[in-house]
């Protein structure tokens, strides 16, 4: 019993009951002598991060060198010319024509003049042809950071000012920098936080956004334009008596050709090439139709200036500040989108790619 209790004491009470009540004592805790060899030989052994990039860095020979300054040079030298090359070649001029309708219907998308998709959708494809890593992904606009362009800058400035376009490629050029930082901070880890469930809803919610802003050309006539939901759906019921029949049953008809060839393409394997080649198809007859018959009640394009724009210094620094927080939501939207894509098309075909060197890339 007496035993039982003296364990049970506080420190302060075991060392009066020891060395008497007047007497200051310390007590120092035991350790193994080992662990504090083994501790030091542990932080010894493990370089820190800068180290070990240095030790590779001297381990690399030119042609490495050489492959992680282009990475093109890597896949150009095990790049199967008999095998793939005719794939490839009709896989580029697919996607290439699908691309001049889709690049400015995003820039259309986002306030601007199509000029700017075709830029934006060029531009990057050669970039990224000779310094990306991977084989497989197609860099350019898409509809959702098109979306946020578009809602930012309406608030700002109306869409046929030139600050307006101003204001973009500056927001572009804040994007790219706020990728660089990332990857030589190697902060790509950070977008694993955030949730699926996340990233689905607003995916969701913006599709349905896009959809009902561009409905327009669908009836006929021009809708409000809006990143909620509720005010483009009133805008679509307030202008119903100014609906369209002749864009609305060209529309209807290749609504429903691309329906058609997706379904049989899913359906028969003997025509799963229906399925990718329908977007292709519908944008070919569509051309042709407006060309050869020019409909006066369908609008069209009209006339897309030539060359490259001549180089200058964006104006609009003063909305720096209110244009930060859409940079930093595009940064992620974009690093989740295509390294996120990436990284699934590596791992599918075989080969390795590193996230903070692809966000460099895209940047």
């Amino acid at each position: 019993m007496e035993k039982s209790s003296f364990a049970s004491a506080s420190s302060g009470e075991l060392t009066a009951a020891v060395y008497g009540a007047g007497r200051p004592v310390r007590v120092i805790p035991l350790r193994h002598p080992l662990d504090a060899a083994v501790r030091e030989a542990a932080a010894s052994s493990s370089p820190s991060p800068l180290s070990a990039a240095m030790e590779r860095a001297r381990a690399m020979g030119p042609w490495e060198w050489a492959e992680a300054a282009l990475p093109c040079l890597a896949w150009m030298r095990s790049y199967r010319w008999k095998e793939d090359f005719q794939a490839d070649l009709a896989a580029g001029i697919t996607v290439g024509v699908m691309l001049v309708p889709q690049a400015m219907s995003y820039a259309k998308l986002a306030g601007l003049h199509p000029i700017y998709g075709l830029y934006t959708g060029f531009v990057p494809l050669f970039v990224y042809a000779i310094f990306g890593s991977s084989r497989q992904l197609a860099v350019g606009p898409v509809a959702l950071v098109s979306l946020l362009v578009s809602n930012v800058l309406g608030g700002i400035v109306n869409s046929s000012s030139e600050l307006y376009t101003e204001l973009a490629i500056l927001l572009a050029f804040m994007v790219g920098i706020l990728e660089c930082l990332m990857a030589l901070l190697r902060l790509g880890w950070l977008i694993r936080f955030i949730s699926h469930s996340v990233i689905s809803g607003f995916t969701t919610a913006s599709a349905i956004v896009i959809g009902l802003s561009q409905i327009k050309y669908f009836l006929g006539y021009s809708v409000t334009r809006s990143s909620k939901i509720i005010p483009l759906i009133e805008s679509i019921i307030a202008g119903i008596d100014q609906f369209s029949w002749p864009p609305f049953v060209m529309g209807s008809a290749f609504l429903v050709i691309l329906l058609i060839m997706k379904k049989l393409g899913k359906t028969n394997k003997k025509l799963r090439f229906l399925r990718a080649s329908g977007p292709l198809t519908a944008v070919v007859l569509g051309t042709l139709f407006v060309k050869i018959f020019r409909p006066t009640a369908i609008s069209v394009v009209g006339e897309i200036p030539q060359g490259l724009p001549s180089f200058s210094i964006p104006r609009g620094f003063e909305h720096l500040m209110s244009l930060m927080p859409t940079a930093i939501l595009i940064t992620g939207v974009a690093i989740l989108e295509s390294v996120g894509i990436a990284k699934a098309l590596a791992a599918k075909n075989g080969y390795e790619l590193d996230s903070n060197k692809e966000i460099v890339n895209i940047a």
